[in-house]
């Protein structure tokens, strides 16, 4: 049951070791999509389909994905002309692992706690924290890279 994701800091984050398996039971699949928020969608719409074509279903998966791609076209330099985010959803061993890997800015992300529970934005790093099991993020060649971890459900 996802909740209460240990969050893994700029200091020491690195994409947990859910390594791709060939076969049925494992999934590796990317998504590059223009830096723009009407593109949250379809990257949303790319995590289910990935996991249902895996006979995997997964709603907590597709909210947190979104959250970070959202986070991604609004606060990275993806959102300026010709950047990307690059969405990928890894699935092996009963966990899956959505990575959405922008093209970084000033700012490291961080949990907002204490905010307006009314207000428009600022919930989404503190959503991920509470439904994944593990969480993070890391700076390289310039991009910022922000993943969660949740478990594997069957459809």
């Amino acid at each position: 049951m996802p909740g209460a994701g240990t969050q893994v800091t700029r200091s020491d984050a690195h994409l947990p070791p859910v390594p791709p398996v060939k076969g049925a039971s494992g999934i590796r699949q990317s998504l590059i999509v223009p830096g723009h928020a009407e593109q949250v969608a379809r990257a949303r719409a790319f995590i289910a389909g990935a996991l249902a074509a895996h006979g995997l279903c997964d709603e907590v998966a597709c909210l947190l994905g979104s959250e970070l791609v959202t986070n991604a076209v609004r606060h990275s330099n993806s959102r300026l002309p010709g950047g990307t985010v690059t969405v990928t959803v890894t699935a092996a061993h009963g966990e899956i692992l959505v990575a959405v890997t922008d093209d970084g800015g000033p700012a490291w992300p961080a949990v907002r706690e204490g905010e307006d529970p009314c207000a428009e934005d600022g919930r989404g790093l503190l959503l991920v924290g509470q439904l994944s099991t593990r969480w993070g993020y890391h700076r390289g060649d310039g991009n910022l890279t922000t993943w969660f971890q949740v478990p594997a459900e069957p459809a």
